[in-house]
């Protein structure tokens, strides 16, 4: 399996070398200035949805209201959408007050409750597609509570839907606004940058699909309703509508050089929760559209390929098993075991060669990459876990849990109170964690006495990570 994630690694690599050397991104053979001018001079402007989903966002409304409505476009051609779920009345009222402050500037803004949470977030933009005033727009772009647009946003979009009919999707990158806030927001930012720069682009450049990340991004509305619209059958509500509506023949596009505001989970128990989602869900997605996806029709063989064997199984299940079984459980064992010998091109150079690949695309950050492994392979225990819940549509499979949002709680005059803060001692021990540093140390104790291959001292590394993780001493703190 090692060897299969190390191939997957390396054609992804060549991919991006290609494009670079070439300097043939997709997204730079269409001209958009022309684009841009003969939108502007034909004055034909298609109306365009901005949908911006929330749930209890105290600490981020505000910011993600005030870019949306922001954003440059003609004003009797485009809707901010916001779709409050929040079951808390006094931040109801204060988020319908901002969208009231926006919409006696001139501002055309619907603010929109529902009185149950089904379906959760596919639920909310799903009836949210299904108002009146709706049915003349043509695109649809999607905002998290926590992203900030900027201003010509659907100038760098838009255009580009328009000169390809066949396109469904264009995707912007993340970009994060508190990657410096601790130690663990660095270390998150070195993995989505791999995944945006590589996973993203090398979709887009060959199969022109990738999973759409559920928000920076503008629909055509007639790929979502192509596609069946939004479904909530698993915690992946975005990348089910990605494979749906690639199934359906739909094209993506990913604009790397287009990049949108956003702020990263700095706690760890907010972290965990969303890596559970990430994990689970595509995972339980996998089992659920195997068979459509092989029956498909409408695809190529390469690209049914792509997405079973590249996207799914490799990337979003492989992945995280190799991770923890090969780094967490098999050199482990291999210590305790004196006839097992891992060959170093296995043991070495392999996990060498992956790393690097994953890091590079950080340049500031490579000085953290060992902070970066121990980490990487902690959170794998709960990633494997999570994939075979998904897998075995166990239990916990369907949880969603909105990942919590700081905004600028952190910047405020008690910033520094709240990082001394400290929550229940029983909410931030986690004993899989402690189990696996023990058994790690265990295993560094008795490499140290008995043998001389010096695997003791990754061992004893990866024990203090467990550890640390365990009693909960990662991320920001905050006071309950």
């Amino acid at each position: 399996m090692s060897i299969m994630l190390f191939i997957e690694r390396v054609y992804m690599a060549i991919i991006i070398l290609c494009v670079k050397v070439m300097r043939k991104k997709r997204y730079t053979k269409y001209k958009l200035d022309t684009m841009k001018e003969d939108l502007e001079l034909n004055k034909s402007y298609p109306k365009v949805l901005i949908q911006i989903p929330m749930y209890n966002e105290k600490e981020v409304y505000k910011l993600s209201i005030g870019a949306a409505c922001s954003v440059s476009w003609p004003s009797d051609r485009f809707i901010i959408q916001v779709l409050d779920d929040s079951t808390n009345e006094a931040l109801r009222v204060m988020v319908e007050l901002e969208c009231r402050k926006w919409i006696d500037k001139g501002v055309n803004v619907k603010y929109e409750t529902r009185n149950n949470r089904n379906g959760y977030k596919a639920g909310a933009l799903r009836e949210g597609l299904q108002k009146q005033y709706v049915e003349d727009c043509e695109f649809v772009a999607i905002f998290d509570a926590d992203f900030q647009p900027e201003e010509n946003f659907l100038w760098r979009t838009i255009p580009f839907l328009l000169e390809n009919p066949g396109l469904g999707l264009v995707q912007a990158r993340w970009k994060f606004v508190n990657a410096d806030e601790c130690l663990m927001t660095r270390l998150q930012e070195m993995s989505l940058d791999y995944h945006f720069s590589v996973e993203q682009e090398v979709g887009s450049s060959t199969c022109s699909f990738f999973g759409f990340n559920g928000t920076a991004g503008v629909w055509r509305i007639q790929a979502i309703n192509d596609a069946g619209g939004w479904k909530d059958r698993t915690t992946v509500e975005d990348m089910d509508l990605a494979v749906r509506a690639s199934l359906k023949g739909w094209k993506f596009l990913f604009v790397g050089d287009l990049s949108v505001k956003n702020e990263l989970p700095s706690t760890f128990k907010a972290y965990r929760y969303q890596q559970h989602r990430w994990s689970c869900g595509p995972a339980n997605l996998f089992r659920k559209m195997t068979k459509e996806i092989i029956l498909c029709e409408k695809v190529s063989t390469w690209k049914k390929f792509h997405v079973i064997y590249a996207f799914f199984f490799v990337r979003k299940i492989i992945a995280h098993w190799v991770t923890f079984f090969f780094y967490c459980v098999v050199i482990p064992l291999s210590v305790l075991v004196p006839e097992v010998a891992l060959p170093k091109p296995i043991a070495i150079y392999i996990p060498a060669t992956i790393t690097f690949l994953n890091a590079v695309c950080t340049p500031r950050s490579l000085h953290l990459v060992v902070f970066w492994i121990l980490f990487e392979n902690v959170m794998s225990l709960h990633r494997t876990k999570a994939a075979i819940i998904g897998l075995l549509e166990a239990n916990r499979v369907n949880e969603w849990v909105v990942t919590e949002k700081l905004g600028n709680l952190m910047k405020q005059k008690n910033a520094k109170a709240s990082k001394k803060s400290r929550s229940r001692v029983g909410e931030r021990i986690h004993l899989l964690e402690l189990i696996m540093g023990m058994f790690m140390l265990h295993c560094a104790i008795y490499n140290l006495l008995f043998r001389e291959d010096h695997f003791f001292i990754y061992l004893i590394l990866q024990a203090g990570a467990f550890f640390i993780m365990g009693f909960g001493y990662v991320g920001t703190f905050v006071s309950n």
